[in-house]
């Protein structure tokens, strides 16, 4: 089984290429471990208020994967904790299990501010490890908002 270091790594060299966005990066890993999808944040770059890395990746990986939408037994890795929208939505696409970097305190919904993806009034609940590289991923965000300040 790959580890969860090497999955937030892998969403590190995603964020990379982010652009003018907040570099966020996601992969979303098949329950074999191959990589079935690999996006960063293209807010900026596409004019797209949903086009957070997360929903990109878990749009692809979906494409690819299952019956068209349900991402069972796959990974989503991601640099920073989920936002209501993108944890929302990968509750909905019943990915089995999610890890990320950093944490996010003014939107994360993964404990953060938030919890909606252990909420027991919804009828998935994937695994959750957060806090992977943590140090890593929030020196990116650290950097990439200290040159637009």
């Amino acid at each position: 089984m790959i580890s969860s270091e090497h999955m937030v790594r892998a969403a590190l060299k995603a964020a990379a290429a982010s652009g003018p966005d907040v570099p966020i990066g996601a992969v979303v890993f098949a329950p074999d471990g191959t990589v079935l999808a690999e996006a960063c944040n293209a807010r900026e770059a596409l004019g797209d208020p949903t086009a957070h890395a997360e929903i990109l990746a878990l749009r692809e990986a979906a494409a690819k994967y299952g019956d068209g939408w349900r991402l069972d037994g796959c990974t989503l890795a991601v640099t920073l904790e989920p936002c209501t929208m993108c944890a929302g939505a990968l509750v909905l696409a019943r990915v089995s299990r999610l890890v990320f970097g950093a944490w996010e305190p003014k939107t994360g919904a993964v404990a953060s501010l938030w919890d909606v993806v252990r909420d027991r009034r919804l009828n998935h609940r994937p695994e959750v490890q957060g806090g992977v590289l943590e140090q890593e991923c929030a020196d990116l965000l650290e950097r990439f908002f200290r040159t637009q300040r």
